[in-house]
């Protein structure tokens, strides 16, 4: 049993995660058009945070319980990315 029972709920789920995803790209863009040693570091970290993430992908969606539905297959991809969106929304907000 996922949290969330139905397609439409999943799919508000993943619009959800795409407007932060969206935001992240927003606030990503006008910290790497600054240059200089902070566009450097949010560079790389942006390469390292997207291949973590693949490669921690397969583990999330091995980890108990087992998925025995197309929806909670989809429910714990949309966790597993939405915790790093998330975290790089809030991180990338805070003013400096």
């Amino acid at each position: 049993m996922t949290k969330t029972d139905s397609w439409p709920a999943l799919g508000m789920e993943a619009w959800m995660l795409s407007i932060d995803a969206w935001a992240v790209i927003g606030l990503r863009t006008m910290r790497l058009m600054g240059g200089g040693a902070i566009a450097d570091r949010e560079a790389s970290r942006m390469v390292e945070e997207k291949l973590v993430a693949l490669w921690m992908l397969p583990v999330a969606m091995m980890s108990a319980p087992m998925i025995t539905s197309a929806p909670q297959a989809m429910e714990r991809g949309l966790a597993h990315y939405g915790k790093t969106v998330r975290a790089n929304r809030r991180r990338l907000s805070r003013a400096r």
